[in-house]
């Protein structure tokens, strides 16, 4: 099978977890993870070179929803927008999976629902189910690990049986939950990948790069961090230096948008459509995508190609009698 690239050119076909599945073990150059807030918003970031990308129940889900990342947001609500955003674009969508929304037989349906619905990766916490909350929280807290390990499993196993492509990340709060310890936490990460078989594992709260290195010793697969404690995000060489391949960065995307939407607004409420002609003019010569007309889309030209194939020379007599063009509002 081949799907069609923007070019219009062909190209074969590589499933969304199988092109995951190779970027998370690629050697020599490191894959960047960042939010996609939208599926247009994912159509742009592919245009500009996206390889892979986060849907966060915070980041993401929230913003479509508004709910804070307190376990608030449903299994279904997750697949929904993490499905619609996977086959907006190419490049595979990882889902923030947060404790499995339930006990072992619950986290075997996300893994099947996910599957289903074309997002290539899940991303699981060690959190509690009762306690979720989002990274960096007060009060955080981890599940024993064996329950953990078994958690992990069982998303492993249903999804080798269904495509052992598709990845399992292990996200590790231990670091700085409350009932845990900055050893617990490295012990959980080798256990998550040896004897739970996860594919990834990810450390939240690292404190400094001695630590990361000290995660990187204990795990002999692909390993991410996040920001944590420490006091910048590290650059992709110092990434490549401590032999992590992954970058985990969502929320840059959320921060751009934000504050370009909100200069703007500003900007409108003082000037008004001043300011979108200023904003015309700047971008002369700086073209950007619309995501809104993509090739392959379900969109109003494909409704007129349909309508003059099914419909009657009487009702395509709508077209004489009206105006417009095609494609998206402008």
């Amino acid at each position: 099978m081949n799907a069609a690239s923007n070019d219009g050119s062909e190209k074969p076909h590589v499933k969304p977890t199988t092109k995951l599945k190779k970027l998370i073990h690629r050697d020599g150059k490191v894959l960047c993870i960042l939010h996609t807030p939208t599926a247009a918003h994912a159509r742009v970031m592919q245009e500009a070179g996206a390889e892979a990308a986060f849907v966060g129940t915070s980041g993401v889900v929230g913003t479509y929803t508004g709910m804070a990342d307190v376990g608030t947001a449903s299994m279904p609500e997750c697949v929904q927008i993490a499905g619609w955003i996977a086959n907006a674009v190419d490049f595979p969508i990882i889902m923030d999976g947060d404790t499995g929304h339930g006990g072992i037989m619950a986290v075997r349906r996300m893994i099947r629902e996910c599957i289903k619905a074309g997002i290539a990766g899940v991303r699981i916490d060690d959190q509690p189910i009762e306690g979720k909350r989002r990274t960096q929280s007060a009060g955080m807290e981890v599940v024993p690990i064996e329950q953990a390990i078994a958690r992990y499993k069982a998303a492993v196993d249903m999804k080798n049986e269904l495509d052992p492509d598709f990845v399992i990340m292990a996200q590790c709060y231990a670091r700085d939950a409350a009932n845990s310890s900055l050893e617990d936490c490295i012990e959980r990460l080798k256990l998550y990948e040896q004897e739970a078989g996860v594919d990834w594992v990810q450390l939240e709260s690292p404190h400094s790069p001695d630590e990361i290195k000290l995660a990187r010793a204990a795990v002999k697969g692909p390993l991410s961090f996040m920001k944590g404690q420490m006091d910048r995000f590290l650059t992709l060489e110092e990434h490549q230096a401590l032999g992590v391949n992954i970058a985990w960065l969502p929320g840059f995307t959320h921060h751009v948008t934000w504050a370009a939407l909100y200069d703007f607004m500003n900007e409108f409420q003082e000037r008004g459509i001043a300011a979108w002609d200023d904003f015309q003019e700047s971008r002369k010569d700086k073209p950007y995508p619309n995501p809104l007309r993509w090739p392959g889309n379900e969109d109003l030209d494909k409704q007129q190609e349909l309508e003059q194939k099914y419909f009657s020379k009487e009702m395509l007599e709508k077209y004489k009698r009206s105006t417009g063009g095609s494609g998206a509002a402008t």
